[in-house]
């Protein structure tokens, strides 16, 4: 007997002939009312797959991000809490954003080695050679310290990290580094050292407790200042490039948190660190490898052909003045994020206090690659870069006991020799 649906939908359309005469009014309510109903189960159906098809894809889109996340689940938990814990009496738990750059990589391996726990956040962006940053990473890892990967713009992730742990200091180095490359990709400047900065404040002012704050701001902010040696004190509202820009404008947002929330934060000025694992985009780096590569290397100058001078400061000084800086930061006073109180905020230049021209740096390189540099001597362009640096310590040797005691000429024989071993040179001939 043939069901309600083969009656209205024939198998084999226009063979089905309707009698006129044997259907009367009833049957034409009775096809109408059927009709109706079959079209609105159809309707039910159709809603009921595309609901259920939906949720399929819901979970698949889920699943997949959950496949294929760089952090989350049970042992990544594990891992944070292992690396984060204290060896030390009076040790401390330290968030290290940054931490497979190179001031990041130092500052690691320094706290880890005395006890501190530590764990490390990096994006691995490739604005130089990832390759070095994941070198960084293995090197850290061997000593026990985690480094997740990620974004600090991340909310969510920075979250879980602060409540997965306690930490008591964030020691942000994570940044977009580099005066020239703003020119070219000013947005990243945004986005990491100011959207980043910002986010990372707003989940430390959030947290239980809230961590005390160390971050690197940059001598890059004294801009277009003449007066030397650079004080704390000196005007920093001439920026001379993007990078500058946004540095300058971290320490004012640090401050706004810091007044609001009673975050404790410690802005650190860099003078142009350098040493063993360094940034490929930093000119003594750059130098060495065309140098031995034989390919000249450009030497720009000044003002009436005045030599560029830098405060060059070698990596282990820097790293005193960060941990100084994590000793003696005291705590942050707000609760879920209101203040209680008020809290340190301070900034600190860490320079070497002996400026050496670029010139000079050169000649050093030179002997201790063994070999002749091929230069090309230019003006410098307007760039963003500044003729010359020159630190005030002052203020950090009284409050942090910095003492930089590396010269230039020692710190660049320790470089070279990490340079020739890293990138498979024989010493003896480069």
């Amino acid at each position: 007997m043939p069901t309600l649906d083969e009656e209205l939908f024939p198998s084999t359309p226009g063979k089905f002939k309707i009698d006129h005469r044997s259907y009367g009014i009833n049957r034409q309510f009775y096809r109408f009312f059927a009709s109706t109903s079959t079209m609105f189960l159809w309707a039910l159906f159709l809603i009921a797959l595309t609901v259920s098809y939906l949720s399929f894809q819901s979970f698949v889109d889920s699943s997949t991000r959950y496949l294929s996340a760089s952090w989350g689940g049970l042992q990544w938990e594990k891992q944070v809490r292992t690396s984060a814990e204290i060896h030390r009496a009076g040790g401390m738990s330290v968030l290290v954003t940054g931490a497979s750059g190179f001031v990041g990589t130092h500052v690691s391996l320094a706290l880890k080695r005395r006890g501190d726990g530590v764990v490390g956040l990096d994006n691995f962006n490739n604005y130089y050679d990832p390759s070095l940053k994941k070198a960084r990473k293995a090197l850290v890892n061997r000593h026990g310290v985690f480094v997740v990967e990620g974004d600090i713009n991340d909310a969510r992730l920075l979250d879980k990290l602060l409540d997965i742990v306690a930490f008591t200091h964030v020691m942000h180095l994570a940044a977009q580094a580099g005066v020239r490359y703003a020119m070219e990709n000013p947005n990243s400047y945004v986005h990491s050292n100011i959207a980043g900065l910002v986010t990372l404040l707003e989940a430390c002012k959030s947290a239980n407790p809230q961590p005390a704050i160390v971050w690197a701001s940059s001598s890059s902010v004294y801009g277009l200042n003449e007066k030397v040696p650079f004080s704390e004190l000196d005007r920093t509202d001439q920026p001379a490039s993007l990078y500058a820009a946004t540095k300058k404008a971290g320490e004012e947002i640090t401050h706004t948190y810091n007044h609001i929330y009673g975050l404790s934060i410690t802005g650190l000025r860099f003078f142009t660190v350098y040493g063993p694992w360094g940034r490929p985009d930093m000119a003594y780096f750059s130098f060495t490898r065309n140098i031995l590569q034989g390919k000249p290397i450009t030497v720009y100058r000044g003002k009436n052909k005045v030599d560029l001078a830098r405060d060059f400061t070698y990596i282990d000084d820097i790293v005193k003045g960060c941990l100084g800086s994590l000793d003696t930061s005291g705590k942050s006073t707000g609760s879920g994020g209101r203040k209680k109180g008020p809290a340190a905020y301070r900034i600190f230049n860490l320079g070497n206090t002996s400026p050496v021209t670029v010139p000079a740096l050169v000649r050093i390189l030179e002997e201790h690659l063994k070999t002749k540099a091929k230069k090309n001597i230019l003006d410098m362009p307007g760039n963003g870069d500044v003729p010359f640096t020159h630190a005030n310590i002052s203020s950090a040797r009284v409050e942090l006991g910095y003492k930089p005691t590396t010269d230039l000429r020692t710190g660049l024989k320790k470089f070279v020799r990490w340079y020739l071993s890293y990138y498979g040179y024989d010493a003896e001939q480069p």
